[in-house]
């Protein structure tokens, strides 16, 4: 089965399930295995600059090779027994490295708690999304942050992960949710990961360099699609797509704020320190909740192009190689 057709079978999974309970996802088994190794290298290593770092090296090249031997292991094993086995692992794996169901629901309960129930509410819902301290958000602040975190997540949790799968199979895939989540529970600049989490942040910027790129344009081409400002989305991607300390994240927030004309970021509070970050779009408007349903809806058509994409560079692969073989 070629990875395009995988890729193809896990988002069509993924847009009927989601990520229901009953099953477990390896990200979290990856969290465990993170906390585990951390624990465990913090112990073997000086608590100095220089030996935290070496320790997070370590941390970052265990779990992402680990992550490739054990997945590919597996995998081979399954197919040893059947073939079909093997397929239906992969795809399984895939659709467990694909998120656009999960972040299509969560956002929407954002909008669901501002709409129906108390800002409070809808703080708490954001917050199972977003990585920042929510309880100072206005009900604007909420928007802006539901929307934040759908246009970061189309890149590192449907974009990144399908192009890894579609390069490498399921093991490729599994591989970058291994290095997602290790930025996502040790890549933080504060006292305790500034230097042990630098090797999992910088893993994590390299990963995601490319894909967060094509994420970009990828927004901009359903902005168009959408019936959104198409044109407001490259111009805003073209001036803003920088102004972030992270050399990725400021590339879908970018162009999700020219395509619904809004403003994004800004000043933010994590672990209780206000970060000054820069405001990314133009103010033309107050946000609203029904911008998060659109927000949504151009994460999935993106998806669904991304997708495209993928099977387009398949079959002319195939034909290129055809027509050498004549």
């Amino acid at each position: 089965m070629s990875h395009a057709l995988t890729c193809a079978a896990a988002l069509a999974i993924d847009a009927v399930l989601g990520d229901p309970g009953w099953i477990r996802h390896p990200v979290v088994v990856m969290g465990g295995a993170i906390e585990e190794l951390e624990t465990f290298l913090r112990a073997q290593f000086p608590q100095t600059p220089q030996g935290e770092v070496i320790a997070g090296r370590l941390l970052a090249f265990v779990m992402t090779g680990g992550t490739l031997v054990v997945s590919h292991t597996t995998l081979w094993g399954a197919r040893k027994v059947h073939p079909a086995l093997g397929t239906a692992l992969e795809i399984v794996w895939g659709w467990q490295c694909l998120a656009m169901r999960g972040l299509w629901d969560e956002a929407a309960n954002v909008q669901n708690q501002l709409q129906t129930s108390t800002l409070t509410d809808a703080r708490k819902a954001v917050g199972r999304i977003v990585g920042r301290d929510t309880e100072r958000l206005s009900a604007q602040g909420v928007i802006r942050a539901a929307i934040e975190s759908v246009a970061e997540s189309f890149s590192d949790g449907v974009v990144a992960p399908m192009l890894h799968l579609f390069i490498g199979g399921a093991p490729l895939g599994l591989a970058y949710k291994a290095i997602n989540t290790m930025d996502s529970m040790v890549g933080y600049r504060n006292e305790r990961y500034l230097y042990f989490g630098r090797a999992a942040a910088h893993a994590d910027d390299v990963a995601n360099y490319l894909p967060s790129r094509v994420a970009a344009l990828l927004l901009v081409a359903s902005a168009a699609l959408c019936e959104e400002d198409a044109q407001g989305a490259w111009r805003i991607w073209r001036r803003d797509r920088r102004k972030h300390a992270s050399p990725n994240s400021a590339q879908t927030e970018s162009a999700m704020a020219g395509a619904l004309g809004i403003e994004l970021a800004g000043p933010a509070w994590y672990f209780g320190q206000r970060h000054d970050k820069p405001t990314i779009g133009d103010a033309t408007r107050d946000p609203t909740p029904d911008d998060i349903t659109r927000a949504s809806r151009l994460m999935c058509v993106g998806s669904v192009l991304c997708l495209a994409c993928c099977c387009t560079v398949e079959v002319a692969r195939k034909r290129v190689g055809l027509r050498l073989h004549a």
